[in-house]
């Protein structure tokens, strides 16, 4: 099961809106004679391709499998077809498929006569696909917010200078992060302060082949023509306000309803904070933002902003995981902090992170931590 849960890491980034999902099929000896994994929306499931590497060794088998396998006629015929017809006697799965639609996969295989076993390895599989058992759960997309800072938790010097803070090292394992997500999702201040290309790139700085979709926020159409989030492989969605004239330049927009009437005052309390830029202060609604980005298929979201838009998440409570890198350095004095927004007023009111990993990545810290 653990070999499992490593295949369906290969898919990571791809397979949305379908989850990640690995197998691997033992002979009736118990032998491994078959694995696979899901590796992009569309594409063969784990179980179908596992079963194909075992052909007639997988009769009177077991197959091992991250999540329980499908029972309905999607893009692919059901999962639970193909283990029947492979002559598969036993089912292990670990984590229960939450949708009405695919579930109940394990029920029918019981039925007709296959050993069936929940559970095995159930956290690991569930971390593996944390992103979308938690969209499933709540309906709109995981956020991850990435962030790079100095030791005193500067993301920039005062005259706004902010390459590089962290190593080369630690921005390779950025870009690998980029990677294993659906959308990267900015605001139209830090478009238009550091013109990122917000794209995955290898060693040598060259766009990988996938790439995830690039999300920014605009309520007024101000990205530049010539923006570099507009260039390249991959699709730029902008989100603007309803009713706001749309730039020709703009290709892909997404109207949205203004921030609510209290975020409003939020942003109007933020205008003259130090750190805050005043293209990123938050004009959106962005529970619709994250609503929008859901129904068309992106479970997890990689949040990489300026202190105003992350601490606009933070405020909102839709930061799910923090990943962090530190660089050994100090700015201070006034030097932009890494999160604006209203905060809280009482060191019990603090947002209580559990640390899950904390690595060094070349000079640099990684620290990976979710909400408590």
């Amino acid at each position: 099961m653990l070999e499992a849960v490593a295949l369906a890491s290969r898919g990571a980034g791809r397979t949305s809106p379908n989850p990640m999902v690995g197998a691997v099929v033992l002979d009736a000896s118990g032998t491994p004679v078959g694995r696979g994994w899901h590796d992009q929306a569309g594409s063969a499931h784990a179980e179908v391709v596992a079963l194909r590497g075992a052909g007639e060794k997988a009769r009177g088998g077991t197959i091992v499998v991250t999540l329980e396998p499908c029972s309905h006629y999607g893009r692919t015929p059901p999962c639970t077809k193909a283990i029947v017809e492979a002559g598969i006697t036993r089912l292990v799965y670990a984590v229960q498929d939450p949708t009405l639609m695919a579930g109940g996969g394990a029920a029918e295989l019981a039925a007709g006569g296959i050993e069936v076993e929940q559970g095995l390895c159930q956290a690991e599989a569930e971390r593996v696909n944390e992103a979308w058992l938690f969209a499933m759960g709540l309906r709109r997309p995981f956020v991850t917010w990435k962030v790079a800072s100095t030791l005193d938790g500067r993301i920039a010097a005062p005259d706004g200078t902010s390459k590089w803070i962290t190593s080369e090292a630690a921005r390779a394992d950025a870009h690998r992060l980029r990677a294993t997500v659906d959308a990267i999702l900015t605001g139209v201040g830090t478009v238009l302060a550091d013109d990122p290309r917000m794209t995955v790139r290898d060693a040598e700085g060259r766009e990988v082949a996938h790439q995830p979709l690039r999300v920014v926020l605009d309520s007024e159409g101000r990205t530049p023509k010539g923006a570099q989030v507009l260039q390249g492989r991959a699709s730029t969605l902008v989100f603007i306000a309803e009713k706001e004239r749309v730039p020709r330049h703009l290709a892909l927009v997404a109207p949205v309803p203004r921030a609510e009437e209290k975020v409003r005052e939020r942003s109007r309390r933020l205008r003259d904070a130090p750190d805050a830029k005043a293209e990123e202060r938050p004009r959106l609604d962005l529970l619709r933002v994250l609503d929008v980005l859901y129904g068309r298929g992106v479970r997890h979201v990689l949040l990489e902003s300026g202190p105003t838009l992350a601490g606009a998440f933070v405020d909102a409570d839709l930061v799910d995981r923090v990943v962090a890198y530190v660089a050994p350095a100090l700015l201070g004095g006034r030097a932009p902090g890494i999160l604006g927004g209203v905060g809280v007023e009482t060191i019990d009111d603090a947002l209580r992170l559990h640390l899950d990993d904390v690595r060094t990545v070349g000079g640099d810290v990684r620290i990976e931590a979710r909400p408590v």
